[in-house]
């Protein structure tokens, strides 16, 4: 059985809004310009998640934002990326962008519940802060990996949102990638362990 693993970089206040400065928020471009010299070891973390990884679940506009980010590219990572089955949860029901993808049918909840019966392995969330919040919800995440940046933006869409209770979580891992970026990971509440350093 797979587990559900938002996997996403934030800032220090939980902005994962434009990261790339590509879509015309003010405060984006903040992945470069503070990962900096830190992100090799950002790659190689992300490089390796994604090799372990089952599959991918994105939202629509991360399915169509990655899309165009990795489809021309070549090399390891990005044949990875491209090749991962990936399935794509849109409420336009437009077909998926990326590929190698399945538009999802059905409710949330029990589409995902499937996908988890069905994908073995992590089944990772890339940047859909929407369906994160959507996810966490309806309790289908098992694990968050957060990538913390050194900045407080002070404005943006965020990760977390309101929800209808508290939720719960255990850290299981804390470490640092490269000389500035914190790597978080959070387990849901009854899949916690001990803290490794």
């Amino acid at each position: 059985m797979g587990k559900i693993v938002i996997s996403t970089n934030m800032s220090l206040d939980g902005v994962v809004q434009d990261p790339d400065g590509a879509e015309g928020f003010d405060r984006g471009g903040w992945f470069g310009r503070f990962g900096g010299a830190d992100l090799p070891a950002w790659t190689k973390v992300a490089f390796d998640e994604a090799l372990d990884a089952g599959a991918l679940l994105l939202g629509r506009r991360s399915d169509e934002w990655f899309a165009a980010r990795w489809l021309s590219r070549g090399g390891e990572f990005a044949d990875r990326l491209n090749g991962i089955p990936k399935y794509v949860v849109s409420g336009s029901r437009r077909g998926p962008a990326w590929s190698n993808a399945t538009l999802l049918e059905g409710t949330l909840t029990d589409a995902v519940i499937q996908l988890k019966r069905d994908v073995p392995g992590d089944v990772l969330v890339f940047a859909s802060y929407r369906l994160g919040r959507a996810l966490l919800e309806h309790d289908l995440v098992d694990e968050l990996r957060l990538v913390v940046f050194p900045v407080v933006l002070g404005a943006g869409e965020r990760l977390f949102g309101e929800t209808s209770g508290s939720k719960p979580l255990s850290l299981i891992d804390v470490r640092t990638l490269g000389a500035g970026l914190t790597h978080l990971t959070y387990a849901t509440a009854g899949t916690g362990a001990s803290v490794k350093r």
